[in-house]
């Protein structure tokens, strides 16, 4: 299986991050992460644990793989790397907006940008209200290169009890998003009620 990437950007959302990359690592699915300087601060704020003490537990799965965000010779920065795609989670504006015009000043930067290039799937997952004009315009730009946007917005149908629940629904979608399921769990469907 062609590996997944996980960028983790520097807006609010380290939740969803956090649990993204433990459900890929629960499916055995290889699992390559690059954190900003700005998702490590996050991080620390809405965890209140060190990037650092995930990432080392992280690192005693077989198939996950971290590159620091200046390594720009790592694979996931070229083409001829075999990757089956990307998300960006949380996905502040101002990578959407690096991303959009071209600009990879960092490895995660870049390795989006390598999977617009390459037409490989790309999710993002934006985190901001309210959205001005020019990111909306981002967003349309990036959608029209055939990236995913996918907002991390609750399914009030389902009757969410906790921000886990909210989290869980958003990564199951991200599982949908990127080809690893064709849909989304049963409990997770809208249902017809029946009253």
């Amino acid at each position: 299986m062609k590996p997944i990437v996980v960028g983790i950007s520097g807006a609010s959302g380290a939740a969803m991050a956090r649990s993204t990359v433990e459900e890929l690592l629960r499916r055995e699915v290889p699992t390559i992460v690059v954190c900003t300087q700005a998702a490590r601060l996050v991080w620390q704020e809405e965890l209140e644990v060190p990037f650092s003490q995930t990432l080392a537990q992280w690192q005693e799965h077989p198939h996950f793989t971290h590159y620091p965000i200046g390594h720009l010779r790592a694979p996931i920065a070229s083409g001829t790397f075999p990757c089956a795609g990307m998300v960006v989670i949380p996905c502040s504006m101002h990578s959407m907006a690096a991303m959009a015009h071209g600009l990879a000043s960092n490895l995660l930067l870049r390795a989006a940008d390598v999977c617009l290039k390459e037409q490989r799937r790309l999710v993002l997952v934006p985190r901001e209200t309210p959205i001005h004009s020019i990111h909306l315009e981002n967003m349309l730009t990036l959608a029209r290169m055939g990236a995913v946007m996918l907002p991390p917005q609750p399914a009030f149908y389902l009757k969410p009890r906790s921000i886990d629940d909210v989290v869980h629904f958003v990564v199951q979608r991200v599982m949908v998003a990127l080809g690893l399921d064709e849909s989304l769990p049963a409990e997770l469907q809208y249902r017809e009620r029946e009253d």
